[in-house]
């Protein structure tokens, strides 16, 4: 074999370093788990510590790996798709510390929140604890806000914006809610929309909504925290925080509005004095063509995970089905679809690729995903109007 000269070396890596890092195609196998509506949202893990996962949604859990065996965790009921559920998100966490995974469910906006206690095995309804009064917003997030290692929940209460924290020692008692903003009206019961995510590059976790963003200070504590206006969304759902571009500055992705069109990446500028602005890109416009793909509205939940395996993270959406029933928003009769958007980068910049997953499931008001499975490859959960669905990547 010829050796390569310099300037063909040099020519060779150019080319190279155009092309975005690829990992493997997702592929996805459906599985129903049900078609009635419980919930708008779903959540997994090992619920009878046989070490298989199973699935949660609203009042009942699913049996791994083939999710056939339901269990109730409530007293629930079927719901009119043209009406709402008790259940819009749901998370997992052993609260209680007892080796065991609890379920936390987010309530119609604005009622009290419960968690529900592992009976370990035992079976019988699971114990409500409340966890928040005024549990409200549409697109709570769940993770760790101050890094103390503990996942905090997002939301609003009325005329509130901040998160809540279980009490480790004291489990069993209500959470303790850090008001993060000054008191405002427009934080009320559907307000819509919340991100988490380190912003400012300073190693703490800001908290993010639809007309700003909010600086977490050296204390949790400090009220209200510094607040950075800039209007990212009309009315979001979850609000993605994630380094899109790899310029090492974290940017925004969000829903331009989650009962209409719309979806937008806005990449973080960064003046010479430190100045913090964004950019807009857009993925789906407010009033796309009739011939524009994806055209999807409503996109009512998303959610950052790497499902390629290329270690970048991309993430899911889909349109919520029958968001304000038949005759509510924009074409809500439309397929519900699934669909996840790839992130490369490349020398000229970032590519966001639309790939469609399913056209008869969509997402709730929320999406989770996760490892179901035991290939190590990210799958996908929702529980929405339409029912319940896993998609194990294959």
């Amino acid at each position: 074999m010829k050796k390569l000269t310099f300037c063909a070396f040099l020519v060779l890596f150019s080319l190279t370093a155009a092309l975005p890092a690829r990992g493997f195609e997702p592929k996805f196998k459906k599985l129903v788990l049900s078609t009635d509506f419980d919930t708008e949202g779903a959540a997994a893990a090992d619920f009878n510590n046989d070490g298989i996962v199973d699935v949660a949604a609203g009042p009942y859990w699913y049996e791994g790996p083939d999710f056939t065996q339901k269990h109730h965790i409530f007293e629930g009921q079927n719901y009119d798709p043209e009406s709402y559920s008790i259940s819009f998100l749901n998370f997992t966490y052993d609260f209680n510390g007892d080796g065991w995974a609890d379920l936390l469910v987010c309530p119609h906006p604005g009622q009290t929140g419960y968690w529900y206690e592992n009976p370990k095995g035992e079976e019988k309804l699971w114990e409500p604890h409340e966890a928040s009064i005024e549990l409200a917003n549409e697109s709570q997030n769940f993770l760790d806000v101050d890094g103390d290692g503990e996942p905090d929940l997002v939301f609003n209460r009325i005329g509130k914006f901040g998160f809540g924290k279980p009490n480790k020692d004291k489990p069993y008692e209500p959470w303790t809610f850090f008001q993060v903003s000054p008191d405002d009206p427009k934080y009320q019961h559907y307000y819509h929309g919340s991100g988490a995510g380190d912003i400012n590059g300073d190693g703490r976790v800001d908290l993010l909504e639809k007309d700003g963003w909010y600086e977490q200070p050296e204390s949790i504590s400090a009220t209200p925290w510094p607040f950075h206006p800039f209007h990212f969304s009309d009315a979001a759902s979850h609000i993605l925080v994630t380094d899109v571009d790899g310029d090492g500055l974290n940017d925004v992705i969000t829903p331009m509005h989650c009962h209409l069109y719309g979806l937008v990446w806005w990449k973080q500028i960064r003046a010479a004095d430190g100045t913090i602005d964004f950019e807009k890109n857009e993925l789906i416009p407010s009033d796309p063509a009739d011939d524009f793909f994806p055209k999807v509205s409503q996109l009512h939940s998303l959610s950052l995970v790497d499902l390629n395996g290329d270690g970048i993270d991309d993430f899911v959406t889909g349109k919520r089905y029958l968001a304000h029933g038949s005759n509510g928003d924009i074409n809500p009769l439309d397929p519900p679809v699934l669909l996840w958007y790839e992130i490369q980068r490349t020398a000229d910049g970032p590519v966001l690729t639309p790939h469609i997953i399913d056209e008869d499931s969509g997402v709730g008001t929320q999406v989770w995903t996760g490892l179901i499975n035991d290939d190590d490859r990210p799958d996908i959960l929702v529980g929405n109007k339409h029912g319940v669905f896993v998609f194990l990547s294959e």
